[in-house]
């Protein structure tokens, strides 16, 4: 069995026993001076090891303070897998309780449970009580239905308890993804004499190993993972769910901040435009307005930005989810389903919290129909979110659709596998369902074209893509002509494309008079008149007649000389047969002109013509006829 990596959060009102609590777990007191923690790379101040086996490794955080509370348990639910939520016997429920149940969540924290500290102080009716108190201020959050355990952590009661039901509960949980693109949300940066610059944070999802090549967003700066550490101890990999400190190479501490975050891949989209769904807290003290400043806390980020609205302009209370936008004022790397807390720069408050719909947002309009249009982003499965991520762009190579629809690398591909995308080129994908399109749109085209032109062969293929462009990239035209032409839907005769089943022909009403001027054409033998007078005798008119000229030169019925003669095509060929059999492999105009029994002035274009068809080549005042 892969083994799986958990890290558990300590929350609670200041002084409730969390840093007691974590020391009688682990051994190890969180509290120690960050000076005395910095000689060497190290986990940060109130991460400690809980247990480890073959099956599973869990740290544990204790964060002590209110700001401190936000600042690393916003986090999110990459850095939290399970809560314990500390409250002391003698004191109940406080104020710091209730903010702390907020915002687990609004981060989307689903697995806790109670531990009620300091049993010793107080009697066993006292406890009760406090029971019921709880009991009452976790309705309708995750702990509602959590276990309670009684704990003491200086005479140590229930302390084995608790600690086999937190392993118990994670050996039961699903692990974070640990298969996708490397993310570490960076929550501390230090310098580390003879190493160099260090890196904190745990490991939102992937993996990321001893050499590899990274980088910081949203900033983009190239670094290598020289050295890793997981509780003080050297490591090959750091996986999904672990507290880690990374040794970076090409940057130094002054490059590097707080809420940065180090990726391995591009596939991470950074924005400043955010769609959201958000809840708002039940006890909101101060209404929120239309674009008002708001302070937003996602991974280890902290940045300033507006809320938009599109169906109201202010809120007092709300139940239900809100769907609207974040404007920031600096950009921030994040994905689909990224979790978020909400809070008001003054007076300080917590507002509420959601998660990111889709990063790429655009400026819409105040109104139901964007509600409606956020909600399908909203509800949106995988495919239907691929689907419209290639219905807008038409087509994304596999980096880019990542990004779109927030799906890693495995799953994404699991689901192009689907007969409705089609991979093309080698690196991009469409729908069929665009391909099919498309093709109907080229078919029309030439339909319509071969109808108005029947003469000609076709539409060159440079000007048929672009009568058809329609927002869709080049390649992906290119790509659904040439499979028509495999298919055999559509030809291609040199550079003109048509449809398969069509053929060049002179239109129905032309036919019969343009059989007679070829008649008379071929009546008139070597000796012909300007092809003008053909036409005019035919009574073809002059708009019709360059399209017909070049038709029946296409067709070989006609061969022309220069812009005034041509002869009828049998009448040329029965030439050419002639002068080859009475000259010799090489001769003179004079030569030609004794056999043909023509005039200069059709024998120069005539002979011109036997160059350019490739009959004889031209040396000096000779013509040399060709195999």
């Amino acid at each position: 069995m892969e083994k799986r990596y958990f890290t558990i959060g300590m929350a609670g009102h200041i002084d409730h026993g969390k840093t007691s609590l974590t020391k009688a777990l682990t051994n190890v007191d969180t509290d120690r001076l960050k000076e005395e923690k910095e000689r060497q790379i190290s986990i940060e101040l109130g991460f400690a090891p809980l247990y480890e086996d073959n099956e599973i490794q869990i740290s544990v955080i204790d964060v002590p303070g209110h700001e401190r509370f936000i600042r690393q348990m916003i986090a999110g639910v990459a850095g939290i897998d399970l809560v314990v939520l500390v409250v002391a016997a003698d004191e109940g429920v406080m104020p710091q309780t209730r903010e702390h149940l907020d915002i687990l969540k609004f981060l989307g924290v689903k697995k806790g449970l109670v531990a009620i500290s300091k049993i010793d102080r107080v009697d066993e009716e006292f406890i009760e009580l406090v029971k019921d108190d709880i009991l009452a201020e976790l309705t309708g959050t995750v702990f509602e239905d959590a276990p309670f355990v009684l704990v003491d952590s200086l005479s140590k009661k229930g302390i084995d308890e608790i600690k086999e039901l937190i392993i118990q509960t994670l050996k039961e949980q699903e692990m974070r993804d640990a298969k996708g693109a490397f993310r570490l949300p960076i929550d501390q940066v230090f310098t580390v004499k003879g190493q160099g610059t260090v890196v904190r944070g745990t490991v939102y999802e992937g993996t990321v190993e001893e050499g590899q090549m990274l980088k910081i967003m949203p900033k983009g700066l190239e670094v290598r993972a020289r050295q890793i550490q997981v509780h003080h101890q050297s490591a090959q990999k750091a996986y999904a769910g672990q507290r880690t400190a990374i040794n970076l190479s090409g940057v130094s501490k002054e490059d590097l901040e707080r809420g940065e975050v180090l990726v391995s891949s591009e596939h991470f989209i950074v924005t400043k435009t955010v769609d959201v769904a958000i809840r708002v807290v039940d006890d909101l003290e101060h209404m929120v307005k239309q674009r008002m400043p708001i302070k937003l806390h996602i991974g280890t980020t902290e940045v300033m930005g507006r809320i938009v609205f599109f169906d109201r302009n202010e809120l007092t209370e709300e139940n239900g989810e809100i769907l609207c936008q974040l404007r920031l004022e600096e950009e921030i790397l994040t994905k689909r389903g990224d979790r978020f807390i909400l809070r008001r720069p003054s007076p300080q408050e917590t507002i509420g919290g959601g998660w990111v719909i889709d990063p790429r947002g655009n400026k819409y309009r105040f109104g139901n129909q964007t509600i409606e249009e956020l909600e399908k982003k909203k509800v949106g499965s995988p495919k239907e979110r691929i689907n419209a991520a290639l219905i807008e762009a038409k087509s994304l190579p596999l980096h880019e659709l990542i990004k779109r629809t927030s799906l890693d690398e495995a799953a994404l591909t699991a689901h192009l596998a689907a007969e409705e995308f089609v991979l093309y080129n080698g690196k991009e994908y469409t729908l069929q369902l665009l391909i099919n399109s498309i093709e109907e749109d080229i078919f029309d085209r030439l339909q319509e074209f071969h109808h108005a032109h029947s003469m000609k062969a076709g539409i060159n293929k440079a000007e048929l893509l672009q009568t058809i462009k329609k927002g869709f990239p080049k390649s992906l035209l290119d790509f659904v002509v040439e499979k028509g032409i495999t298919n055999g839907v559509f030809k291609r005769k040199e550079q003109f494309v048509s449809l398969a089943s069509f053929g060049p022909h002179v239109p129905k009403n032309w036919a019969k008079r343009t059989e007679n001027m070829l008649e008379e054409l071929r009546m008139d033998g070597l000796k012909v008149r300007n092809m003008k007078d053909y036409f005019l005798n035919a009574g073809i008119p002059d708009n019709l007649g360059a399209d017909l000229k070049r038709f029946l030169e296409d067709q070989r019925l006609i061969v022309q000389l220069d812009e005034q003669f041509a002869y009828h095509g049998d009448v040329f060929t029965a030439a050419v047969d002639k002068l080859r059999n009475q000259t010799d492999s090489g001769f003179e105009v004079g030569a030609a002109k004794e056999v043909l029994e023509l005039s200069r002035k059709y024998m120069i274009p005539f002979l011109e013509r036997l160059d350019a068809l490739g009959f004889t080549k031209r040396v000096e005042n000779k013509r040399i006829w060709k195999d």
